[in-house]
C-alpha cells in the first residue's frame, strides 16, 4: 500500500496516468485545483475602506470579480509623516480582512422589509385613495387599523417590499404628520458620522429641511464622555494615534487598544522600544495588559477612587513637598486654579463653595466695562486683584484678549495659585463626600456625609456694599484631595497610609489596588511628566464610561493630567479612543448636514431625553432627585419627578 501511495504522489505531481499493482489504470486529473485558483482570481483591484464605527478608515485593496468582492488586502502606499515616526501602514485588522464575507452573508439585510399588517393596510388604502397622503390619513383615522399593526411590534412579521413602495409610504406618513401635528413631530436618527459623514448628512439634512428633529447619538449609548464637554466645552479633542509614539509614559485605562484600536496599536507597542513605560488599568486581563509593564486591576466601577488617590500622591509630592516649576507654572497659566470662588455661609456655622468671583462683583468692575459679569478674577503675585485674559467675557466686544497669554489689563502678570500666607482668616469649608459612611471622620447633614476642611480665605468688599470671603480654586482642590497643609485639619492626611479621603490607603479599601502600586504609578507618571514637560498620557475608552457617575471617573483622570501639565502637550494628555474621529472638512460639512444654507439654527434633541420621555420610560422611574443630591444642596428646591427636571 505504501508503494502505491508513493507512486501516486509521484505521478500526481507529473499530471500523468499510471497503473496500480493489479494493472488498473488510474488518472491524476488536476481539475480540482481550479476551484482554488478561481477563489483568488479577480478582474480588477479598487481602493476602498470600511464604513464602520471603529473610525480607523483603513485603506484596503478590494479584489473584484464579476462585480463581486472576492477578497481584500491592506494598502501599503500610505505617505510617510515624518522620519521620527513609524509608518502608519499597514492599517487594518482581521475584522476588516473578513469584511467582504459580511457583504454576502445570509444575515445581511439586502432588501427593505415592512410589517405585513402595515403593508396590507397601505396597499388597500391606495386602492381607495389616489393621493398617498390621503391613503395614510385613512389608516390613521381608524383606531382599529392603527392598533392592528402597532400591537404586534417586536414580534417579527416582516415581509419583503421594494424601495419605491416604502419611500412613498414614508413620504406620505411624514407629510401627514407635518400637516396634522407640525414638523417637529418628525424625529430621526442617522448613521453616525464616524461610519459615514455623507450618510449621516443625508438623514440630518432631510430632517432639517423638513423642520424635523435630529436626534443625537453619542450620549444615547454613552460613547461620548460627558466629562469632556463639562470640562472643556468640546467633544473629545484628542491626539491622532501616532502621537502615542511621542509619549514617555502611557496608562491604558479601560481602553483595550489591540482590540478596539487595531490599526493604531502598533504605535503603542513600538513606543515601548524607546523606553516608554506602559501601564494597563482594567479589571480584566484584556489584550492590552499583555503589552504593558504593569497591570492594575481595580474593582469594576471604582476607577474614580483610584484616580483620586493618584491625584493625592501627585499633589503631595510634586505640588506641596517638592513643587515642580513646570507643574506650578502650567496650572497658573492654563487652568482656572488661580481664580477666586465666593464662599456661601451656611446656618450650621461653616461655608460652602459657591460660584466664581466676577469682575462685576467688585467696585468699577476692576476697570472691565465689557462683559464684566463674564470675567473671572484672581490675585497676582503682588497681591493685587486682576482680571486675566481668557475668560468667556473676552470673547465678544474686544479683540486680542480671548487667549491664555499671561496678561491682565494689557500688563504681563503672574497669578497666585494659593491664598495661604496672604489669607485674612482660616474658614471651615464643607465638601460633599460620596464614598460611604464607614469612615468616622464625618459630620452629617441630614443623612449624607460632608467633610469639613480648613482653608485660607480673603475678605473682599463688593460693589453692592457687602463683604464676602473668597478662596482660590487651587486651595479648594488641595483641600478636597485631603492634603495636610499645616492648618490643623483633622480630615486631611499627612501620610499615604492614613485612611482618609482620598489617600492611597483609602482607595485600596474601595478599588482593591494595593496602595504601594498606587503610589508608585502616580509618582512615576508625574516624575516623567515633570522631566519631559508633559509627555505622560492616559489612553482611555468607553470601558470606563459605561458606569454610573462616569463623569467622575473621567474627571479624576483629567485632574491627574492637568496637575502634571500634560493636556495640550505633544505625547501627553488624554487620548479618548471612543468617539475620536477627526472631521477634517467640518466647515463645509455642517451646512450640508444641517441645511444651514436654508435655515438656522438646526433643531436637535438629545436622544436619551427623547426616548426617556416619548417611550414612557419615565412612568417606571423609581429614582428621585433627592437621592442624587449633594448633601450641600437644598432639597426643597428639588421636588418633583425626574421627568419634571428633564422638561425644565
Amino acid at each position: 500500500m505504501s508503494k502505491l501511495l508513493d507512486r501516486f504522489r509521484y505521478f500526481k505531481l507529473k499530471g500523468d496516468t499510471f497503473a496500480d499493482d493489479h494493472g488498473q489504470v488510474m488518472h491524476t486529473n488536476r481539475d480540482w485545483e481550479d476551484s482554488y485558483r478561481q477563489r483568488w482570481q479577480y478582474d480588477k483591484v479598487v481602493r476602498s475602506t470600511h464604513g464602520v464605527n471603529c473610525t480607523g478608515s483603513c485603506s484596503w485593496k478590494i479584489y473584484v470579480k464579476n462585480g463581486l468582492v472576492t477578497w481584500e488586502t491592506q494598502q501599503t502606499d500610505y505617505p510617510r509623516t515624518r522620519p521620527d515616526l513609524p509608518n502608519h501602514e499597514p492599517r487594518g485588522c482581521p475584522r476588516g480582512a473578513s469584511y467582504s464575507w459580511y457583504l454576502y452573508s445570509a444575515n445581511r439585510l439586502k432588501y427593505p422589509l415592512v410589517r405585513k399588517r402595515l403593508i396590507e393596510l397601505w396597499r388597500e388604502a391606495l386602492t381607495h385613495n389616489s393621493d398617498p397622503v390621503e391613503a395614510w390619513a385613512s389608516i390613521m383615522a381608524d383606531p382599529e387599523k392603527t392598533q392592528s399593526y402597532k400591537k404586534v411590534r417586536g414580534r417579527g412579521g416582516f415581509i419583503r417590499s421594494n424601495w419605491q413602495e416604502l419611500n412613498q409610504l414614508i413620504a406620505a406618513a411624514n407629510v401627514w404628520t407635518i400637516k396634522t401635528y407640525g414638523p417637529d413631530r418628525v424625529a430621526g436618527f442617522s448613521p453616525i458620522p464616524a461610519m459615514s459623514m455623507v450618510s449621516y448628512a443625508a438623514g440630518t439634512r432631510y430632517l432639517s429641511l423638513l423642520g424635523g428633529t435630529c436626534l443625537s447619538f453619542y450620549d444615547w449609548y454613552c460613547d461620548l464622555p460627558p466629562a469632556s464637554p463639562m470640562t472643556w466645552g468640546e467633544q473629545t479633542d484628542v491626539p491622532e494615534s501616532a502621537d502615542w509614539y511621542n509619549s514617555s509614559y502611557i496608562i491604558a485605562w479601560g481602553s483595550n487598544v489591540p482590540q478596539t484600536r487595531s490599526p493604531d496599536a502598533h504605535f503603542f507597542t513600538e513606543v515601548r522600544y524607546k523606553g516608554t513605560k506602559t501601564i494597563a488599568i482594567t479589571p480584566d486581563y484584556s489584550e492590552v495588559a499583555k503589552l504593558c509593564d504593569q497591570w492594575l486591576a481595580p474593582k469594576q466601577g471604582t476607577d474614580s477612587a483610584l484616580a483620586m488617590a493618584m491625584g493625592h500622591v501627585i499633589l503631595r509630592q510634586f505640588h506641596l513637598d517638592n513643587p515642580g516649576d513646570y507643574f506650578i507654572n502650567y496650572c497658573r497659566r492654563y487652568t482656572d486654579m488661580p481664580m477666586l470662588v465666593l464662599l456661601e455661609p451656611r446656618p450650621e456655622g461653616y461655608s460652602a463653595p459657591g460660584r466664581m468671583l466676577r469682575a462685576s462683583d467688585l467696585l468699577d468692575g476692576l476697570g472691565e466695562a465689557n462683559n464684566p459679569e463674564w470675567k473671572t478674577v484672581a490675585y497676582n503675585r503682588a497681591g493685587e486683584l486682576v482680571v486675566p485674559n481668557g475668560s468667556i467675557g473676552f470673547r465678544w466686544g474686544e479683540q486680542g484678549k480671548w487667549n491664555l497669554e499671561s496678561l491682565a489689563a494689557g500688563v504681563e502678570t503672574e497669578l497666585e495659585l494659593s491664598l495661604l500666607g496672604r489669607h485674612d482668616a482660616i474658614d471651615e469649608v464643607a465638601f460633599p463626600y460620596f464614598g460611604g459612611q464607614e469612615n468616622p471622620h464625618f459630620r452629617h447633614v441630614k443623612r449624607d456625609p460632608i467633610v469639613l476642611h480648613k482653608l485660607p480665605v480673603k475678605t473682599l468688599a463688593l460693589a453692592d456694599g457687602s463683604t464676602a470671603r473668597v478662596v482660590s480654586v487651587y486651595d479648594l482642590i488641595l483641600a478636597n484631595y485631603g492634603l495636610d497643609r499645616g492648618l490643623d485639619d483633622e480630615h486631611c492626611a499627612s501620610d499615604f497610609s492614613e485612611i482618609k479621603p482620598y489617600t492611597p490607603a483609602w482607595a485600596e479599601q474601595i478599588c482593591g489596588v494595593p496602595r504601594q502600586h498606587i503610589e508608585q504609578i502616580a509618582h512615576e507618571f508625574a516624575d516623567t511628566a515633570l522631566k519631559t514637560h508633559g509627555r505622560s498620557m492616559i489612553i482611555l475608552g468607553a470601558g470606563v464610561n459605561h458606569w454610573y457617575h462616569m463623569d467622575m471617573n473621567y474627571r479624576g483622570m483629567i485632574n491627574i493630567l492637568v496637575f502634571c501639565g500634560c493636556v495640550g502637550q505633544t505625547g501627553g494628555g488624554w487620548a479618548h479612543y471612543v468617539g475620536q474621529e477627526k472631521l477634517r472638512p467640518q466647515t463645509g460639512w455642517l451646512p450640508l448636514a444641517f441645511a444651514l444654507d436654508w435655515n438656522r439654527p438646526p433643531r436637535q434633541m438629545n436622544s436619551t431625553s427623547f426616548f426617556y420621555n416619548h417611550a414612557s420610560q419615565w412612568r417606571y422611574e423609581k429614582l428621585t432627585a433627592q437621592e442624587l443630591l449633594s448633601p450641600l444642596a437644598d432639597p426643597s428646591k428639588f421636588t418633583g419627578h425626574l421627568i419634571d427636571f428633564n422638561v425644565r
